[in-house]
């Protein structure tokens, strides 16, 4: 039976990269909805026309759409082991809906981590973040500050940070994330499925307590 895991967490605590290293060490395709959404629309797929057009619009893209772009995606070959899915499902409704999908694959969800830290934590670590203007390099003003203040190591060009990436942006994103997901996580935690993992350690002890859980 194929594998389906479902990462959830909130921004800042690194779900990205943790995901990452997951669908490495466990040969499972990595489908973020966020990604999913981007690529469809640049290729100007039928549904990435669809979602455009929505977007466009400034209203949310609709639950079944969001389920033919994953069940879409589902279909090639790099997910017949499985996948970790990053970015839906959001609400226990569209949780509802993933599982129906998933039994059309023969499978179902699996486990649910739910990597978690503080609000103050999460604001401090994704705030800030700057990026170079030229090439788009990362930095980070207490964890990977550059060598010269305002200056990109790599390119020399001038660094400066994004509005998403400003305090009261970050803030914002972070709570309503935190106030839509709860729900969410209640309804994997009854389901006896929710795994929880501490967002707050280093990088790879959270990779590690997240394989252990899972291997369990």
């Amino acid at each position: 039976m194929p594998t389906f895991i479902v990462l959830l967490g909130p921004p800042g605590v690194g779900k990205g990269t943790q995901a990452r290293i997951l669908s490495e060490t466990n040969k499972l395709a990595h489908i973020s909805s966020g990604d999913l959404f981007r690529e469809n629309i640049k290729n100007q797929t039928e549904l990435g026309k669809q979602v455009k057009a929505i977007l466009d619009k400034g209203e949310l893209v609709p639950d079944d759409l969001t389920i033919s772009m994953i069940r879409d995606r589902l279909t090639k070959p790099d997910c017949v082991t499985g996948a970790i899915l990053d970015g839906f499902p959001r609400t226990p409704a569209q949780a509802n809906a993933l599982e129906t999908m998933l039994a059309e694959f023969g499978g179902e969800v699996n486990a649910v981590p739910y990597i978690s830290a503080a609000e103050s934590i999460l604001v401090e670590r994704a705030s800030g973040r700057w990026t170079c203007k030229a090439q788009g390099h990362i930095y980070h003003e207490k964890f990977n500050p550059p060598q010269q203040a305002g200056v990109c190591d790599i390119d020399g060009s001038e660094i400066y940070q994004r509005e998403d990436d400003k305090v009261e942006t970050v803030s914002k994103r972070i709570r309503v994330y935190l106030d839509q997901t709860m729900p969410l996580v209640e309804h994997y935690r009854k389901a006896g499925k929710l795994i929880e993992i501490d967002g707050t350690k280093p990088v790879e002890e959270v990779t590690k307590d997240l394989l252990a859980a899972l291997n369990k």
